[in-house]
């Protein structure tokens, strides 16, 4: 077991550089020089990366390590992804003769990667545009009609000081004038006192009915009990395995948060998902809104009868075709869908983990309007 924890990572990592490698300097015959510039690169790059992302993501979290490997992760990701497809482009010039052929694919590779990297650096970096969704709950009172829920999810705060990005967020968020403001978890990478500055403008966030948070998983690679008395310190009701109920216009709901998953190894007491306790308090006829950061947590939920469950967590795969991955692991990616009698709407997140690149999976402020039958 421990030999595949080092030749795993050691394949993936010679297959992401050896594709393109292939495709970009080997197949094009650029000649002596072109080869041995083309394979420098990459084999900076197979050497950079995984030093960069240890030292940046590890328990010294060197900003600048973390920003140059996470980088360069997407870079190769991205370039890996459409060798592969460059072989469609092969396919479709056979009547062209080598190196030509290849050195038309290998350019259009290389030109579609940076424009899409360029793209996708401007997606994850910008605010995000606003997802409005109607949902419908069948037991919602008359009087809770309309009530206006603003999403938050998968800030991760982190290497980059986004300090103005979080600002600009919350003026958006103001802007919504939501009854209730939801984060979803996964809200900073690393200690409290590293990235403080960036998430305290979440305490200028406003809310007519209550604001809750609820930890993801990366609170659980640092300090998640810590990030939980910051965020009440900010004003938010964190939802610890526990509940609130709301009133308006003579009706009431329910809004639960649970534990991520990974917090039932984190080795912190009272930590994990436990829905049981949860829902201890949950009048008869009430509705419920679960806030639970993974999609895959509606099993649960749908089991205790949840009306509506508001996940994050995938970042609607972030950058493409990462999403098939993901797939594998959770239920949906975005979006609203139904599991038996509980609704699920994941968020593809408001920012972004390690790479500033979103492609074909941008970012979000959710806006949940939800009506009675």
């Amino acid at each position: 077991m421990r030999g595949q924890l080092v030749v795993v990572p050691i394949l993936a990592m010679l297959l992401l550089y050896g594709v393109p490698w292939w495709t970009l300097v080997l197949a094009p015959e650029w000649g002596l020089a072109g080869t041995i510039a083309g394979t420098v690169v990459l084999a900076a790059g197979l050497v950079t990366m995984p030093i960069a992302m240890f030292r940046g993501h590890s328990k010294r979290q060197s900003d600048a390590s973390a920003r140059l490997g996470d980088s360069l992760l997407a870079v190769i990701w991205v370039l890996f992804s459409w060798c592969i497809l460059s072989l469609v482009l092969r396919v479709a010039l056979l009547g062209v003769e080598d190196p030509l052929r290849s050195r038309i694919v290998a350019g259009s590779t290389v030109l579609v990667a940076a424009v899409l990297l360029v793209h996708g650096n401007r997606v994850a970096m910008r605010v995000p545009p606003v997802k409005r969704t109607d949902v419908v709950v069948p037991r919602l009172g008359p009087g809770l009609d309309g009530l206006r829920v603003a999403v938050l999810t998968d800030t991760h705060f982190g290497p980059i000081d986004r300090t103005k990005w979080s600002e600009q967020v919350v003026a958006a968020v103001n802007a919504l004038q939501a009854d209730v403001v939801c984060h979803a978890g996964d809200l900073a990478d690393g200690a409290v006192a590293k990235r403080r500055k960036q998430v305290d403008p979440l305490g200028g966030v406003e809310a007519a009915l209550g604001r809750f948070y609820i930890t993801g998983n990366h609170e659980y690679f640092g300090e998640a009990q810590a990030w939980l008395d910051h965020m009440e310190g900010l004003g938010w009701d964190t939802l610890h395995n526990r509940s609130t109920l709301l009133e308006r216009g003579g009706d009431r709901i329910l809004f639960a948060g649970i534990d991520d998953p990974t917090g039932t190894s984190s080795g912190l007491p009272g930590h994990g998902p436990d829905l049981a306790a949860a829902l201890a308090d949950r009048p008869e006829g009430v509705p419920v809104v679960l806030l639970a950061h993974q999609p895959k947590q509606v099993r649960e939920a749908r089991e205790a009868d949840v009306d509506l469950q508001i996940s994050g967590h995938t970042h609607g795969g972030q950058i493409w075709p990462f999403h098939l991955l993901v797939r594998l692991d959770q239920p949906t990616l975005s979006g609203l869908t139904r599991h038996g009698p509980t609704q699920l709407y994941n968020s593809r997140g408001t920012g972004f983990w390690g790479p500033p690149f979103r492609v074909f999976a941008p970012s979000e402020i959710t806006l949940l309007t939800l009506r009675s039958a």
